[in-house]
């Protein structure tokens, strides 16, 4: 390839001077000088061709796979004059030699040439103030070969030829850039069209429903009324499992579908085994809810006797939820203290858990089941049951109003008279503990054993308490702060693992003082707070020395 001279009056090069003779088999390119003519005699103005200026030069590999594309730099005869021609468009120093560099190669100009060349050209005609006229035959000339080759173009190709349309002033209802439009829109990656929602009846509904992942916006009401509209048979142990996990997710305490729940799992029983029945029984623990069904306790003692050796983990479960519920069956005791047992959980790998779960179930039985006469968990076989805060706890603890209570003592009644989360025997974790004298001093709990005695001394049931206090002239009583998330939704109960914390620190022997959140929230802080808390203690028959100890 020869580079012509680029004085105005240099004379044009022949057709046939310094062209390349196209390969077989390579695509026609049309020829771009009618084109550039257009654009030179544009009646365009600087500020509309310098918008030309925006598009980003343009790489070869952008429009597609072609022969040329296999082809590194130094590997083909062919890679050499286009990469070079795309190089003398980028140097151009005036339309006339941008035009010469098109016109000599005519068969090696490719698609992504014009980008580079019409950019050029915006760069050399930004400074010309007044283009000569523009003839319309010439302009519907370009306007039918762009419109007759557009269906080849890449999807690219169409974006600049769409810009450079706009800024030469084309009408956008014209035949140009209609055709342009429609061939952009046929590059687009088609929607897929939405499902067609299928027509839900009863359990259906009700599981879609479940099944949501935002199903907590979903009032109750909605789950009420498909649940009465399903029929018995669409009411599968997946969607009642899926309502329950609902209800105890969410700790909504709607008696209802409780109700619901019971009797699906009464008349079900035959079909049901304890793994299933674990997740049905769950909601009515963890909601402290003892439903109405007269054989609700019959059915589980039922399944339990029929599968207890069949899925340890599961029966364990199941006798959690009876736990919080004080309706623990003598006979599944006996099972789960027994050393066959015992012996077998040991070496699975859910052994740690359930040695948790019967530590806990043998507190239940040394603390609210005094007539209860049967083998017991040994002690060599006994774990803390909850040795650090819940996990609930952890992970709302940025809401928890733990912090401020703790300081507010601290300034009230110092530090060396309180312990904040200590683990009491058999592993229960208290929010704050004070030691008492028996006329109310708070003393120094470094001075004092905070723990009592567990198992506390054989007393009739409701008298360990009691007991505790006169046999010991050092009360130790317990802060139990009640958050928000200690509670069922909407409603005044405590969660059935807080009940029975509280119940059984009680039983122990432990004074409990409540902290509401309703309380706590209302106060507005550190000073209101001391005021509240100074006023619960001195309520509570407890005095102290000056303000911070």
């Amino acid at each position: 390839m020869r580079r012509p001279r680029a004085e105005p009056g240099s004379r044009a090069p022949k057709p046939t001077e310094g062209a390349i003779r196209a390969e077989p088999g390579e695509s026609w390119s049309p020829s771009p000088n009618s084109m550039l003519r257009v654009l030179l005699s544009a009646q365009a103005s600087s500020a509309r061709l310098s918008g030309l200026l925006l598009l980003q030069p343009i790489q070869p590999c952008c429009l597609g796979p072609t022969k040329w594309q296999n082809w590194s730099s130094g590997e083909s005869p062919h890679a050499g004059p286009v990469q070079g021609l795309q190089r003398l468009l980028e140097q151009a120093r005036s339309p006339g030699e941008l035009l010469r560099w098109l016109g000599q190669n005519p068969t090696k100009v490719r698609a992504h040439h014009y980008p580079v060349a019409l950019r050029r050209l915006g760069q050399l005609l930004e400074s010309r103030p007044r283009p000569p006229p523009v003839e319309q035959v010439t302009l519907q000339d370009l306007s039918q070969l762009i419109i007759r080759n557009c269906s080849s173009f890449d999807i690219h190709t169409i974006h600049v030829c769409l810009h450079l349309a706009v800024l030469l002033g084309f009408p956008s209802d014209g035949p140009l850039v209609c055709a342009l439009e429609q061939e952009r829109r046929v590059r687009l990656p088609q929607k897929p069209r939405p499902p067609l929602q299928p027509v839900l009846h009863g359990g259906q509904r009700l599981e879609a429903a479940l099944s949501c992942p935002r199903f907590l916006r979903q009032p109750q009401q909605h789950l009420i009324r498909s649940l009465a509209e399903a029929r018995p048979e669409e009411l599968t142990p997946h969607v009642m499992v899926l309502l329950a996990q609902h209800l105890a997710r969410h700790r909504l305490r709607e008696p209802q579908l409780l109700e619901a729940i019971a009797h699906f799992l009464v008349a079900q029983e035959a079909q049901l085994n304890s793994k299933v029945v674990q997740k049905l029984v769950l909601p009515f623990g963890r909601l402290n809810y003892l439903p109405l069904e007269q054989q609700f306790m019959p059915c589980l003692e039922r399944i339990l006797a029929r599968e207890a050796g069949v899925a340890p983990l599961a029966t364990v479960n199941i006798l959690m939820s009876l736990c919080q519920l004080q309706c623990l069956p003598f006979r599944a005791l006996h099972f789960v203290f027994s050393p066959s047992f015992i012996s077998h959980i040991s070496g699975t790998p859910h052994a740690l858990i359930v040695r948790r779960y019967l530590s806990l179930l043998d507190t239940a039985v040394e603390l609210e089941l005094p007539g209860y006469r049967g083998p017991r968990l040994p002690q060599t076989q006994q774990v803390p049951i909850f040795p650090q805060p819940l996990i609930t706890d952890r992970a709302r603890c940025k809401y928890s109003h733990r912090d401020i209570v703790a300081e507010g003592l601290r300034q009230l009644l110092g530090e060396e008279k309180y312990c904040q989360d200590l683990t009491v025997p058999p592993g229960y974790c208290t929010d704050f503990l004070l030691c008492v004298s028996s006329n109310g001093a708070v003393l120094p709990v470094r001075t004092q054993d905070p723990f009592l005695p567990y198992p506390p001394r054989s007393c009739p049931q409701g008298q360990a308490a009691l007991n505790t206090t006169t046999r010991d002239s050092i009360q130790r009583v317990v802060l139990m702060l009640q958050e928000r998330w200690h509670f069922c939704r909407d409603g005044r109960v405590l969660l059935g693992s807080r009940a029975l914390r509280e119940r059984h620190l009680g039983l122990m022997g432990y004074q409990l003082l409540p902290l509401p959140f309703e309380e706590l929230e209302s106060q507005r802080g550190l000073p209101q707070l001391k005021k509240y808390l100074r006023q619960k203690l001195q309520t509570f028959g407890l005095h102290w020395g000056p303000e911070g100890g």
